[in-house]
């Protein structure tokens, strides 16, 4: 079920949000963003499922430790 809902918004957040989203998807946006502040759903979910995709751990591991090795022949 859903419900209707009149919001304020500033003219120029309103323009931002019609360029970005369009005007038929407003209302989806904004309730993505906002279910997981309303509802209790953990980000702990979020970062758990990540953690999971063992493709993607190993490309941010790769990642990190190129950061670590740009660092090593800084001058201090």
């Amino acid at each position: 079920m859903h419900r209707k809902m009149t919001i304020t918004l500033d003219d120029a957040v309103y323009e931002g949000l019609y360029r970005t989203v369009g005007k038929r998807r407003m209302s989806q946006f904004i309730e993505d963003l906002v279910r997981s502040h309303v509802l209790g759903a953990s980000r702990d979910d979020g970062y758990r499922a990540m953690a999971e995709d063992e493709a993607r751990e190993a490309e941010a591991q790769e990642w990190c430790s190129g950061l670590a090795g740009d660092t090593s022949d800084e001058t201090r």
